[in-house]
């Protein structure tokens, strides 16, 4: 039998319906609450994860500037713009195209959760043209302390660059992530929307070719509707090469989210002359199948779509949620996915983002939620300073680098404080999973995790049964059709 057979079988065994239900609108709860344990800086009376306190409150004195807030992107101290900017880009497009799914108290909640970035971006842009800050901390000395966030007492630089120095990279991003949520604020707060639309414009005016900025021209287009970013996504789509590496999406390379992006266009108005990015797309889309034409995604045993990475899960989440929202293009367009002579329906495009939603709440070989505080079994240690160390409240004495590599992260105790909602690493490619502090790639929480998976359990709570008698018959005409015509 032919690996390609094999593979046809194995992923229909996984993508069976399963006897476990998911309690999908507490998982979106959850994974929203997950950014107020992320925050920096002052935190507000009516902080739920009562474990953090303040702090990194004197961050960009050193460049005579307010770098006070924002987020922690993962597990250590360090505030990184790059990533801090795709996790808010994500949130927004999450309220824009699942917005309508949530209860108004989680829509709300991710409004918060996205102004608390959004304030911060506006921050680190405040001194253009002259100046884009890029950075707060010193990544080798935090990495070397095991402190938590209330107790630094690591450098805390801030760095930026400064003009003419290209920065196209970081500007794109926050141009992107600026004009995203001007897009989910505008009906709630169109005199903030406004602010941001007008700050994201400001931040894309520079020059480069980075992937970055057609990210920003795309989501500059979508937010003003403005010819002059549709020009630029038309003369700078072959920049980066013909189908320029359609298979990723991520913190640190946007082509597949720009593909989906303009294809909406695409679909809702036609636009010829960007028809190219959807037929990108749906070579991405295709991939997913393991019986179109041309490359494949992967998959491990138990069914998780997998890309090798330093963080598992960040790859499954980001091209699930790509996934998920061309299935729901394809649906309000009534299209169907078109890979070579075979068509898809949407139907099997969700079926397929609901099997990775799935396994990461515990539908897996491991028995056990990737997420946090979610379901009856989670990883009970995580590579995390905040939710590993014990809170000010029980230990307000302050715990310095040393003594927290002695005392907290070595020790064999669960953590003493649940980052609810955080989204880990994740299983290895045989669908293992060892867990502990010490195992950084599969127990450490990220924003950009956290951020696209609101989006995704916002559809299933509104979309929890889905029929998945035509996707099986999909999959069944495929083995049987490759059983007939391949000898072995």
């Amino acid at each position: 039998m032919k690996p390609s057979i094999w593979s046809a079988i194995v992923l229909l065994l996984v993508l069976v319906p399963t006897t476990i239900s998911h309690d999908y609108s507490d998982a979106l709860t959850k994974s929203i609450l997950f950014f107020e344990g992320q925050r920096s800086g002052y935190l507000p009376s009516n902080q739920r994860m009562t474990w953090r306190r303040h702090s990194a409150l004197k961050d960009g004195e050193n460049l005579n500037a307010d770098l006070v807030g924002g987020y922690y992107d993962a597990g250590d101290n360090i505030k990184f713009h790059f990533p801090m900017a795709f996790s808010i880009t994500m949130l927004a497009w999450s309220a824009n195209d699942f917005g309508s799914y949530m209860s108004p108290a989680d829509l709300r909640d991710n409004h918060v959760a996205l102004r608390w970035g959004t304030d911060y971006l506006l921050k680190t842009v405040s001194q253009l043209p002259n100046r884009i800050f890029v950075q707060v901390g010193e990544a080798t000395p935090d990495h070397q302390c095991w402190e938590r966030p209330e107790d630094m007492d690591t450098p805390r630089t801030a760095y930026a660059v400064e003009a003419p120095n290209p920065a196209s990279d970081l500007a794109g991003e926050v141009a992107a992530a600026l004009a995203a949520a001007s897009i989910a604020f505008r009906r709630f707060d169109p005199i903030y929307s406004q602010l941001l639309l007008d700050n994201a414009i400001k931040t894309f005016d520079v020059n480069g070719y980075e992937d970055e900025l057609l990210w920003g021209a795309a989501w500059l287009r979508r937010a003003t509707g403005q010819d002059s970013y549709l020009k630029y996504l038309v003369d700078n789509r072959l920049s980066f090469g013909e189908d320029f590496n359609y298979f990723e999406f991520g913190w640190d390379n946007k082509v597949g989210g720009i593909n989906v992006l303009v294809a909406k266009e695409v679909f809702e108005k036609n636009v010829a002359a960007i028809a190219p990015y959807k037929d990108t797309a749906e070579k991405l889309m295709c991939s997913y199948f393991l019986e179109t034409p041309g490359s494949h995604m992967r998959y491990s045993p138990g069914g998780l779509l997998y890309k090798p990475g330093s963080s598992q899960l960040q790859n499954t989440v980001a091209l699930t949620f790509l996934l998920l929202t061309y299935a729901n293009y394809l649906s309000k367009s009534s299209q169907q996915l078109q890979c070579g002579s075979l068509s898809i329906q949407p139907d099997s495009l969700h079926r397929l983002a609901k099997r990775q939603v799935d396994y990461i709440l515990g539908d897996n070989p491991m028995k056990m939620s990737y997420m946090i505080g979610y379901g009856s079994r989670y990883p009970q240690q995580i590579h995390h300073r905040g939710a590993s160390s014990p809170s000010k409240k029980t230990h307000p004495t302050a715990i310095k680098c040393s003594e927290g590599w002695i005392n907290v992260f070595t020790s064999p105790n669960p953590d003493p404080n649940i980052l609810v909602g955080a989204v880990i690493g994740g299983p290895d490619i045989d669908d293992k999973f060892i867990g502990g502090r010490t195992n950084a790639s599969e127990t450490e929480p990220t924003t950009y995790i956290n951020a696209p998976i609101v989006g995704v359990l916002a559809y299933f709570k509104a979309n929890p049964m889905l029929d998945d008698s035509r996707f099986l018959r999909f999959f069944k005409r495929f083995v049987t059709k490759s059983k007939s015509s391949t000898t072995n």
